[in-house]
């Protein structure tokens, strides 16, 4: 959970931290990680609503007295959990666009990454759509910077495909807001309907709909709508 920070990259207006290609494991000198990644196997085990911090701490390898060192309850190791899992992907979405291709199919590629991410732990995915809303001020604000930085994100990589395609439109910081909040809406929507459908599933329509923005109806007829027939 926890990332390894090294080189910086920066991708639009948003700078990115690269980790080091090293084995998931955290460090035995960094309680707070350790906290951080006992809150995730806590609510693995239980559901946010059941875990403790004794779970916490069972989890964490660490006293409840190391727990009170950085964090003043359960709510705050969850942002501080919401927060790196939030880094985490991020930083998969700009390493998936940047590589080299057209820019369809780096948008291709960023969703696939983005909604692997929250795929790929479904309980903490469901604690920071769901929980989230019903954590306090403090966290609604948090939720608010993060789904900024996302909307920033988009914001660049439609500018850099815009800059080697000016036929495409601009993307204003409200249009980019919205599309993440729409995206945010479809995945909010399947995880209340349950984990039987998979949210990859959800990468055409979010594909779909950002065409529809950046590239307009034009773009549309040329292309056929991702995972249908040819």
């Amino acid at each position: 959970m926890p990332l390894v920070r090294a080189g910086t990259r920066y991708y639009g207006t948003v700078e990115y931290r690269v980790q080091d290609p090293s084995p998931p494991s955290v460090p035995l000198d960094d309680p707070r990680a350790r906290l951080v990644l006992g809150f995730v196997r806590a609510i693995e085990e239980t559901g946010y609503a059941a875990a403790t911090i004794a779970d916490i701490v069972r989890h964490a390898r660490v006293s409840k007295r190391t727990f009170y060192e950085h964090f003043s309850d359960k709510e705050g190791c969850f942002l501080a959990a919401y927060l790196a899992a939030s880094e985490q992907t991020l930083l998969a979405i700009a390493e998936a666009a940047t590589k080299p291709a057209s820019w369809e199919k780096q948008l291709d590629a960023a969703l696939d990454a983005y909604l692997g991410a929250l795929e790929s732990n479904p309980a903490l995915t469901r604690t920071c759509l769901l929980e989230i809303l019903s954590a306090g001020p403090g966290a609604i604000l948090v939720r608010r910077e993060v789904q900024q930085r996302f909307a920033e994100q988009l914001r660049g990589f439609a500018d850099a495909a815009r800059r080697r395609h000016p036929e495409l439109k601009r993307l204003t910081p409200a249009m980019a807001a919205a599309i993440v909040g729409g995206i945010n809406e479809l995945v909010l929507l399947s995880v209340e309907r349950g984990p039987a459908r998979r949210l990859s599933e959800l990468a055409a329509t979010a594909g779909e709909l950002v065409r529809a923005v950046v590239g307009g109806d034009a773009l549309l007829v040329k292309r056929p709508r991702r995972g249908a027939p040819s």
